[in-house]
């Protein structure tokens, strides 16, 4: 069963661009994983500095071996740095309503 994450980050003031440049490697290393289907970053368009991870995973072991690469562990580090606050992340699993 496929495996849909959205992380918010809220950044520091200030530290956009170095936030960004850190995301960059992650979300192409991340893009090239078996089992990613989908992996995307946005920015909120207003407000607060807060940057939004769409992840699409095949199942939840493509999860996990996610969260062992040696990429998204660089990126952990970098962001504990910049991150104005601890992400708030959300894993969910899809709703089959329609017909």
């Amino acid at each position: 069963m496929s495996i849909k994450v959205i992380a918010f980050v809220t950044v520091k003031a200030g530290e956009e661009k170095a936030f960004e440049a850190a995301a960059s490697i992650c979300v192409a290393a991340s893009r090239n994983e078996p089992g990613v289907l989908h992996y995307d970053l946005w920015r909120e368009a207003e407000g607060e500095r807060r940057y939004v991870f769409n992840e699409l995973y095949a199942d939840q072991a493509a999860v996990q071996s996610h969260m062992g690469s040696d990429h998204f562990k660089a990126f952990g580090l970098a962001a504990r740095d910049l991150a104005a606050a601890r992400p708030v992340i959300i894993a969910t699993t899809p709703v089959d309503v329609a017909d």
